[in-house]
């Protein structure tokens, strides 16, 4: 005798609005969410911030003045440390992405501690890169 009845099919539910603020992202998610904001950061800021200011320092002295003026300023310094942040963690986490892309790091376990490396080391170079731009290096 042949089993022909139909197996219930699984059903999956959209998570709602307010189960958000419950819900656990796993720390390879929390890093591909940031991996693409820095992404949508550095895209956005390119042309109207790094391009401009960039033109504006090899125009002539008087403008490279102008600008090492404006850079000298800790909230403009605190903006040049999130684009900092963003192209740094931006960068790792691309090279992460590119050795998943190479089947290396597939496994549950090796995402975990590559995203963890990313998050590691993405922070410490931030970290130097911000003790330099203040001047404490």
């Amino acid at each position: 005798m042949s089993d022909t009845a139909a197996k219930p099919r699984p059903q999956f539910r959209n998570i709602g609005i307010a189960q958000l603020a419950n819900y656990r992202l796993p720390l390879a998610g929390k890093l591909s969410i940031l991996h693409r904001i820095s992404g949508i950061l550095l895209f956005l800021c390119l042309p109207l911030v790094i391009v401009p200011l960039f033109a504006a320092s090899v125009a002539a002295p008087q403008s490279f003045a102008w600008i090492a003026s404006i850079a000298s300023n800790p909230i403009v310094k605190l903006v040049f440390l999130v684009l900092i942040w963003g192209y740094l963690h931006h960068f790792c986490a691309g090279i992460r992405y590119l050795l998943l892309d190479l089947h290396i790091g597939i496994d549950k376990l090796s995402a975990k501690k590559s995203a963890g490396v990313v998050f590691g080391v993405s922070l410490a170079l931030t970290l130097v890169f911000g003790l330099k731009l203040f001047g404490v290096l």
